[in-house]
């Protein structure tokens, strides 16, 4: 969709040819508004916005080439449009040369103004949508979109302070949906280089033929459909941040010059010659266990050395026990705001049945979660019908979980299987805690004092289970 464009300004002090020029201009869709002097237009351009100005020549007080000049030094970036019944090739140079974007002689058709307006509205838009990209580009996350309180996330933003100031290289791992990205930003957010660029590409989403040309560039010809020369990203990022993220999915081939390029911030565009050279921070993260990709010799060792000059580890959401809760918080906040929702809240039951979740998809399934469930409910609180029954979820995760990885201490291994175990099976019987504890031959008080010792949140009471007594938490 087409952005709005502001009114184009007429300055001319003829009144037939203002209302001439309006009645062209504004059959085509534009908006107009037209003055009789340069001091005039001058207030108006102080006060209001316009894509285009249409100026005659010859004024009544300030000429069109003074009011160009004032204009040019306090607006440089907005397009005037030079009109004279005087035309000569020697004004039409020095109209150009005072910095008239265009300059028609009278009489003119009327197409040829249409066709340098529209010229002006398209520039215009251009200029916008690229604020806006850059905008975007530029957007770095602060520390203080760390959501968390455990201990884990605590000495992460630890971490993140003590390594941001510096130029060191990065290296995020951590599983999918864990907030590599979030913690990339705020490393680049609180660096030397934050008011310089900020690139981030996505090794996994660039075909292996691209990825290369999309990183260092082409030169014209390098390849089909290399139709003219194209810098890289890392010449868009030259003097800032460059975040590679899912880097450990890129070519060996691509990796050998990545290498090379980390060695001294050199390197040669696709299908050229000369050598280049950029000063970049570069961050890279993975969701892989980067030691199996290079024991599979599908990663670089000496690439590995490289980019590891300091390492950050993202914990799982399962392992940030009650930040569960307050991420479920901070979303339902954002998204009541953005969706106008009035729900301010999780009921109780919704709570334990999020806590009693395992989060395979961390904490971007959270925030889909959450953000699914304000669509659904009605009330003033988040029930737990508005929720997934995560069915589908324990399934892929009970697949995902037979590929078990040695991370920790045998205990913390222990512990997290137990958890994941007896969570999977809450859900699979709706959280009952009777056919729950009766599935694992345990009694529902030592069920309950396992819960608490591993952080998993006891769903409410059910009709079918008799009051807990006040010693339910003692060891069995």
């Amino acid at each position: 969709m087409n952005l709005p464009l502001p009114p184009v300004l007429v300055v001319d002090d003829e009144k037939n040819m203002r209302g001439s020029l309006k009645t062209v201009l504004s059959d085509e869709g534009y908006a107009v508004r037209a003055v009789e002097s340069a001091e005039e237009a001058l207030n108006l351009l102080a006060h209001e916005d316009f894509f285009v100005v249409i100026t005659d020549a010859r004024l009544g007080g300030m000429t069109g080439y003074e009011f160009l000049a004032k204009a040019r030094s306090q607006w440089p970036d907005l397009p005037i449009l030079m009109l004279t019944a005087y035309a000569t090739p020697k004004l039409a140079v020095e109209a150009i040369k005072a910095g008239a974007i265009d300059y028609l002689a009278k009489p003119f058709a009327p197409e040829e103004l249409l066709h340098a307006v529209a010229g002006c509205g398209e520039r215009y838009r251009l200029l916008q949508e690229n604020a806006r990209l850059r905008a975007r580009a530029s957007e770095t996350y602060q520390l203080d979109h760390i959501v968390g309180e455990c201990q884990k996330i605590r000495d992460l933003r630890q971490q993140i302070q003590t390594f941001g100031p510096t130029d060191a290289r990065v290296l995020v791992l951590g599983e999918s949906g864990t907030g590599k990205e979030l913690v990339a930003g705020a490393l680049h957010s609180l660096g030397r280089r934050s008011q310089s660029g900020y690139v981030r590409i996505n090794c996994a989403a660039i075909p292996e033929t691209l990825l290369e040309s999309e990183l260092f560039g082409h030169e014209k010809g390098a390849f089909t459909g290399a139709l003219k020369q194209k810098p890289g990203r890392v010449e868009e990022a030259d003097g800032g941040t460059i975040f590679l993220d899912e880097i450990a999915d890129m070519s060996r081939p691509l990796q050998a010059k990545l290498l090379r390029f980390l060695e001294d911030g050199t390197f040669t565009r696709v299908g050229g010659t000369q050598e280049l050279r950029v000063n970049v921070r570069l961050i890279a993260a993975t969701n892989r266990d980067i030691i199996q990709a290079i024991a599979e010799d599908e990663f670089r060792e000496d690439l590995f050395h490289r980019l590891n000059v300091v390492q950050v580890r993202l914990p799982p959401l399962r392992d940030r026990g009650e930040d569960i809760l307050l991420l479920a918080d901070h979303f339902l906040r954002n998204f009541g705001v953005s969706l106008n929702k009035a729900t301010r809240r999780l009921s109780r039951a919704a709570r334990q049945k999020l806590m009693s979740y395992h989060w395979p998809g961390n904490v971007r399934e959270l925030r889909n979660v959450i953000e699914r469930a304000l669509i659904l409910e009605k009330t003033n609180e988040i029930q737990p019908t508005s929720l997934p029954d995560f069915q589908l979820e324990a399934r892929l995760h009970k697949t995902a979980a037979t590929r078990l990885t040695a991370t920790g201490s045998l205990d913390e291994m222990m512990a997290r299987y137990e958890r994941e175990l007896i969570s999977s099976l809450l859900e699979q019987n709706h959280f009952n805690l009777a056919k729950t504890s009766d599935q694992l031959k345990l009694s529902r008080h030592a069920l309950r004092y396992r819960m608490q010792r591993l952080n998993i949140a006891a769903p409410a009471q059910s009709e079918d289970e008799p009051a807990a007594s006040a010693t339910q938490f003692d060891s069995p």
